[in-house]
């Protein structure tokens, strides 16, 4: 949950703009787009699995 106090005579615009940025930061956009549509067990497995290839493979690279 993201709580925001608004500073002294601070304007609505900066209170939205300093919003929005800890809101991006926590996460919940990204959660929430994730949670739109329902995935298939398989196709998280499927997406972990190809995360975890591109991981390894920067890391190989980079060891070189």
């Amino acid at each position: 949950m993201v709580k925001l106090v608004v500073r002294d005579r601070e304007t609505i615009q900066e209170a939205v703009r300093r919003f929005r940025k800890l809101v991006e930061r926590s996460g919940i956009k990204k959660e929430m787009r994730r949670r739109e549509y329902y995935e298939k067990p398989s196709e998280t497995k499927r997406r972990a699995r190809l995360r975890a290839e591109r991981r390894s493979r920067r890391t190989r690279m980079l060891a070189r």
